[in-house]
């Protein structure tokens, strides 16, 4: 005969077992309704949710008006990566949404009236994150030239004055080389490849494996991830809400309106210049990183365009304008 004490403890145990099995179902059924990326349920869960989730991959996308087939498991998860790898850059990725009210409405205004795709400007992103920098390979400015690549396209580069900082050139000059690499691979998909391993090692890769499309060249590991870095940008940045990312346009960084001065002679100075213009030289320096040293030689009198900015936006609080790139997916207070 059982004893009260087994009898409860029996119980126990069958209630016990009973409340697991109910959870095993629960988990089972809820495991076949986990959200997928085209329901409202997802993008609810995460509008709603700050812990870190899966980011969603459209499920088609085109690079410069090119098709980047998404149908493929290898382009896909490649993409998907690149994804995971700059939506949880978080400091990173704030900033170049920042940035990108500032710049981009100057580097969209360039690669129009070159007559190349609005998309490449995710390219100088995915170089530079929108800002000056020097790689370890000495390759300079939100475009990354190599000092010989910006001559061959024209830019000026010296000790004191270095055109790989000034965006409206640099970016003129990235055009100039995007065009000729479309012309020679036959699409701005390549092209893009090439800017990062260069003509001659695309090339090479080319005439090697008989391939012709970026999606199936088997190349270094940097430019395999290349194309795919360019594309998770575009994502991030056009939809930025959907990927976590909620930054209201007072936070920005706007565009400063500046005037150009013109200098045809030598300065030895540039103090004294800046104390004329009225400027400090911390910001004539901000508003011109081209300039590299505190002196410039210009012994064939050659103009130099330099940059400072009007009237109060000295202060770096111009207003928002009208236009600005972003107001359809930033949040407005």
């Amino acid at each position: 005969m059982k004893t009260n004490t087994q009898i409860v403890s029996l119980s126990t145990s069958i209630l016990l077992s009973s409340v697991a099995l109910i959870l095993v179902i629960v988990l089972f059924i809820r495991a076949g309704e986990e959200p997928d990326n085209n329901n409202e349920l997802y993008k609810q869960t995460v509008k709603n949710s700050y812990r870190n989730f899966a980011p969603p991959l459209p499920e088609t996308m085109s690079l410069c008006g090119e098709n980047v087939p998404l149908e493929f498991a290898s382009v896909r998860e490649s993409l998907d990566r690149e994804m995971i790898i700059v939506m949880y850059q978080h400091s990173q990725s704030f900033l170049i949404l920042k940035r990108s009210l500032r710049y981009f409405p100057q580097i969209e205004k360039v690669l129009k009236a070159n007559g190349v795709p609005d998309d490449l400007k995710y390219l100088c992103v995915a170089e530079s994150a929108l800002s000056n920098v020097s790689s370890p390979a000495k390759a300079e400015g939100f475009w990354q030239f190599m000092s010989v690549t910006a001559k061959k396209y024209g830019l000026e580069v010296s000790d004191e004055y270095d055109q790989r900082y000034d965006l409206d050139k640099a970016t003129e000059a990235a055009t100039r080389y995007l065009k000729a690499a479309r012309e020679q691979f036959g699409s701005w998909t390549l092209a893009c490849a090439s800017y990062n391993c260069g003509e001659n090692g695309l090339a090479r890769r080319i005439a090697e494996q008989g391939v012709t499309d970026y999606w199936n060249l088997s190349l270094n590991t940097e430019t395999s991830r290349y194309v795919f870095r360019i594309l998770a940008y575009k994502l991030l940045l056009e939809n930025p809400q959907l990927y976590g990312y909620y930054v209201r346009l007072k936070d920005c960084y706007y565009p400063v309106r500046t005037s150009e001065i013109q200098i045809d002679s030598s300065v030895s100075d540039f103090n004294n210049v800046c104390r004329q213009l009225g400027v400090t030289y911390k910001t004539f320096r901000q508003f011109n990183p081209q300039l590299r040293q505190n002196k410039l030689t210009n012994k064939d009198k050659k103009p130099y365009t330099f940059y400072i900015p009007q009237g109060r936006d000295l202060l770096w609080r111009n207003l928002l304008p009208k236009n600005a790139h972003g107001n359809n997916f930033l949040q407005q207070d």
